[in-house]
């Protein structure tokens, strides 16, 4: 009984934690583009979300993620 209980409790914990990535941004994703970031030419399709994604670089190299729309109008390119 006890380890009956202990597999639902995991088993609802996973659900609830594929659940909640269905809401929160992908690795490298970011909100909006902060100043110092530079668009690079690099875009591509997202195969989960199939959103357009352009990649954009800060000024030390690390590299965001951010959806074509919402980014295309935050550069003077």
């Amino acid at each position: 009984m006890f380890f009956g209980l202990i597999a639902v409790l995991v088993i609802i914990a996973v659900l609830v934690a594929a659940a909640m990535s269905l809401f929160l941004r992908r690795h490298g994703e970011s909100p909006r583009a902060e100043p110092g970031w530079v668009p690079t030419d690099e875009v591509f399709k997202d195969p989960v979300t199939d959103r357009l994604m352009r990649v954009w670089a800060d000024p030390t190299g690390q590299r965001h993620y951010l959806p074509e729309s919402e980014g295309a109008g935050d550069s003077s390119r």
